[in-house]
């Protein structure tokens, strides 16, 4: 309650944009008196004119004056309450990317009324005044950190409200019936039921489903974020190292005919059509006496556990010559990584004939050709690459969930709602499972920032329930 009743009095300032020097700089101010602290230093270029009259969201020049002093010519923005991103009377002063002179306004202010504010505060206040809730809150701090069109169109999306719209008319329905269970339990001795049991049960079986959907988009979503991590493993020499650098354009993994060149793995990241892709060059699997290459290859079993696309590159010259021991590499490593999505990749192409290509593509369904050392079929793989990624389903609106502190909360939310399921399928006592309905109630709470469960049921009870009046 003091945190809050703090937020609402004081007026922070900050740098909104990075520091350092550059063309212009914008400082914010956000507070019931940011409007009136700025005005007392603000001289407008337009003779008469009063920054406290002036109508939200305008843009007035002038300069800031401290004692006569000039300190800069500024364009300053006016947002008032509760039109604006805190909720709070918001001003942002753009001046001259200069580091002194940004210290020179700030410090002014910090004299004057101001205080500065703390990390994330702006955003906090925002969500403390109802401009948005927890996850939306969350997702501004992605959209800033997003370095691909993926992961920013998800966090976009989050900042528009995704997973709160997926949630809140189920959440708004569970409490509907949390209530209607809560009187029965007040009404116990009449032996009476308010709530649809059929209804109910639908009610869950949908939630049940939901959560089940995004929980099972995090590793999706967060692979998104972060970057999907992409393994290249084989042999010795088969070309793994050249072929990450022809992805990546430029040498950066160490290039020699001699075998176990590569003992550690070497990571990058590329972006491919608005998609990360981190990228993973792994020591070649052989049987080996090397204790350090033997090291490096169980590394290569690790990072191709952990990654979410496999490349698995064939010395195209060895169907050639070893049909079945081609084949038989390949089953294998179908076999060892079973849940994996692996795309066999035949390289040394170039040194083929036409006849033996064909032959290739005939024996083995989606096997890509290329030639790393000349770069052959690079944009192909690439295109490959971008076709197993789900893309479609931002375009679709479909939430996809990325934060693990949401991922944690669907989850403790599905154990619940599993609990509620299993209490309706045994008909036990409406007590018992109604301490599972607000536990799953809570956990959907938490996504959003709605933490209290009991101010919630009641706020159900006496706006749609309330018996004799």
């Amino acid at each position: 309650m003091y945190i809050c009743t703090m937020i609402k009095n004081d007026t922070i300032i900050a740098l909104a944009t990075p520091s350092g020097v550059g063309a212009i700089s914008v400082i914010r101010l956000s507070g019931e008196k940011s409007i009136e602290i700025v005005a007392a230093f603000f001289n407008p270029i337009k003779k008469g004119k009063l920054l406290n009259n002036q109508k939200s969201h305008t843009i007035h020049l002038g300069h800031i004056v401290n004692n006569e002093t000039l300190l800069d010519e500024v364009l300053v923005s006016v947002f008032k309450n509760p039109k604006s991103y805190t909720g709070e009377n918001v001003v942002e002063i753009s001046c001259h990317g200069s580091s002194f002179i940004q210290q020179e306004i700030i410090q002014l202010f910090l004299k004057n009324g101001c205080r500065m504010a703390d990390n994330g505060e702006f955003t906090m206040r925002a969500f403390l005044n109802g401009k948005m809730d927890l996850s939306q809150a969350e997702a501004v701090a992605d959209v800033i950190a997003s370095n691909s069109a993926a992961s920013h169109q998800i966090a976009i999306q989050q900042m528009r409200g995704g997973i709160t719209n997926s949630l809140k008319e189920l959440r708004g329905q569970l409490l509907d019936f949390a209530a209607l269970i809560e009187l029965e339990l007040d009404f116990s001795g009449e032996d009476v039921e308010f709530a649809d049991r059929t209804k109910f049960k639908n009610l869950v079986t949908k939630i049940t489903l939901v959560l089940k959907q995004l929980i099972d988009s995090f590793s999706f979503g967060n692979a998104l974020k972060n970057g999907i991590p992409v393994a290249i493993i084989g042999e010795p020499n088969v070309g793994k190292s050249t072929l990450l650098n022809s992805l990546l354009n430029e040498e950066k993994a160490i290039v020699s005919h001699i075998a176990g060149t590569t003992r550690d793995a070497i990571e990058d990241e590329i972006i491919i059509d608005g998609v990360a892709f981190r990228f993973i060059d792994t020591a070649g699997i052989r049987e080996t006496k090397d204790i350090i290459e033997n090291i490096g290859i169980k590394k290569t079993y690790e990072k191709a556990d952990n990654a979410q696309l496999i490349l698995f590159l064939i010395d195209a010259n060895k169907y050639t010559h070893s049909k079945n021991t081609f084949l038989s590499e390949i089953e294998t490593i179908n076999t060892r990584f079973p849940n994996k999505r692996v795309l066999v990749i035949a390289n040394k192409i170039d040194t083929l004939s036409d006849t033996d290509i064909n032959l290739l593509q005939e024996e083995i369904n989606r096997l890509i050709l290329l030639s790393a050392k000349n770069t052959i079929g690079i944009e192909a793989l690439k295109t490959e690459l971008t076709s197993l990624v789900n893309i479609g389903a931002l375009s679709n609106n479909e939430t996809i969930v990325t934060n693990s502190r949401h991922f944690e909360a669907l989850n403790n939310a599905l154990i619940a709602i599993l609990s509620v399921q299993q209490g309706i399928d045994l008909e036990i006592s409406t007590d018992l499972f109604s301490i599972d309905i607000r536990e799953c109630l809570r956990h959907l709470g938490n996504i959003t920032g709605e933490y209290d469960v009991d101010k919630d049921i009641l706020g159900h009870i006496f706006s749609n329930f309330c018996i004799g009046k």
